[in-house]
């Protein structure tokens, strides 16, 4: 595996000044590093989902900061909208310089701790690579297509087994993590290969493998939270619940989860997944995820019952519970509620006024739910492609002072505290209304995300 080289002259003066004044080094751990180009002035470190602190740039684009008696383990850090996981031991001093133009590409390391996190963002980046292979091995009967995958992960093992030889003072649980960052990607894919086959076929089942085909489904395990963050882990296990409600006899070629399916894969997340923590995220998710796919205010109120007596999580509840009802309180084909918002020069609008006589695709948002630039993207391809369609960003929460700098300030606005507009946002999550040139309602909850949405906009967009 190619480490990465660069010069890190300046990171490096930082690591010897830590080096020389820190006086329990081996108990705690400095972090920091210089951001080019940075998305905003401070980067937050992670344990799970929790916040372990913020760090905020100086005037050169640098930040240190000290964590006391901090745990060995997994972390991430998040600049801008992007973020990338770490691995963190007591008398660390890891210095990372990164731009954010190619934030995973340019990301690098140095001081105590930076070899083995070098590694890992080699395996993720190799990971991109492997991407393209499946496309040609997706393709395969799959007895050859096992072949592909054993050759591929007698690589990645003798891999992990030349660092791990050469690397003796490493920890049993990097080790751990090192291993499953090199083949749950392959293993995923695995997972994900009997339905894109399928689709790619054109068949309406599965291909049928032999019993040898899931093998290495012996050696992992399902179960443990402390991985329910990182990517690779948290990817192979969805995949895996995925698969399994699959061979439960539900066509791999359907383009949207039908009720059945999404009530059998909550079933299966109840009955595969054992640890209480994961269970629930993983029927969160579900959900969430399957109501935002289907794009429309129609809800599948027996997958909700089943996922509320499934999880035990009553904030995962609570979230529920007002999207439910946030669904339920536009109603289609009527005219839009009356409510205010407020432009970028803090003037307050009637939204009747500001869509009258137009096709509207209003986005409610929040910068905790969905980021930026996948709105900049996704809404410059929108408006280029439906050009008889207004696009309006509406913020829900967050610095009410700031607007998406690359869209059209004309079209941003945000909601007063006294907006009517929160009650029916309670959930806070984001939230797509499409209203006719009439002021009614044609879809009251889509998804900006969602292929399912395309019909919706191609009708408005004619009309």
């Amino acid at each position: 595996m190619m480490k990465k080289v660069i010069t890190l002259l300046p990171i490096m003066f930082l690591v010897t000044l830590i080096s020389c004044n820190s006086t329990d080094k081996n108990v705690d751990i400095y972090f920091g590093g210089k951001i080019i180009n940075p998305k905003n002035n401070h980067v937050v470190l992670y344990s799970m989902e929790k916040v372990v602190d913020t760090f905020f740039l100086d005037t050169s684009n640098k930040f240190i900061g000290k964590l006391k008696k901090a745990n060995e383990g997994l972390y991430y850090f998040s600049h801008g909208n992007e973020n990338q996981h770490i691995y963190l031991e007591p008398g660390d001093s890891l210095m990372l310089r990164l731009n954010t133009w190619d934030f995973d590409e340019s990301l690098v390391f140095a001081g105590k701790g930076a070899e083995r996190n070098n590694v890992l963002i080699d395996c993720f980046l190799d990971t991109e690579k492997d991407r393209k292979l499946f496309y040609e091995y997706n393709q395969l009967k799959p007895a050859e297509f096992n072949l592909k995958v054993n050759s591929l992960i007698a690589t990645k093992l003798a891999t992990y087994n030349e660092y791990v030889k050469s690397h003796s003072f490493e920890t049993f649980g990097f080790n751990e993590i090192l291993k499953i960052a090199l083949t749950y990607p392959i293993y995923s894919r695995v997972e994900k290969y009997p339905i894109i086959h399928a689709k790619i076929t054109g068949k309406n089942k599965l291909p049928i493998v032999d019993n040898s085909f899931y093998d290495y489904r012996k050696k992992i395990k399902k179960d443990n939270d402390s991985l329910m963050y990182y990517p690779p882990y948290s990817r192979y296990i969805r995949n895996f619940l995925y698969n399994e409600t699959f061979a439960l006899g539900h066509d791999p070629l359907e383009s949207e989860y039908s009720s059945e399916f999404t009530l059998d894969l909550l079933n299966t997340i109840n009955e595969k997944v054992s640890t209480e923590t994961s269970k629930n995220a993983f029927l969160r998710q579900t959900v969430i995820g399957h109501f935002y796919n289907k794009s429309s205010c129609s809800i599948n109120l027996e997958a909700f019952n089943t996922f509320f007596k499934l999880s035990t999580n009553e904030k995962d509840k609570k979230l529920i519970t007002n999207l439910i009802d946030d669904s339920q309180s536009i109603i289609i084909n009527e005219e839009l509620p009356q409510f205010s918002i407020t432009d970028y020069a803090k003037v307050e609008h009637s939204i009747h006024d500001v869509i009258k006589d137009q096709n509207t695709f209003l986005l409610f948002w929040s910068p905790e739910f969905v980021s930026e630039s996948y709105i900049v993207s996704r809404f410059q391809y929108l408006a280029k492609t439906y050009p008889n369609i207004k696009f309006i960003e509406i913020k829900i929460n967050g610095d009410k002072n700031k607007r998406i700098q690359k869209l059209d300030i004309k079209n941003q606005f945000y909601l007063a505290n006294n907006s009517a507009a929160h009650d029916f946002l309670t959930c806070k999550m984001p939230r797509s209304i499409l209203v006719n040139k009439n002021g009614k309602v044609v879809n009251g909850y889509a998804s900006i995300s969602s292929a399912n949405i395309t019909p919706f906009l191609n009708e408005l967009n004619k009309n």
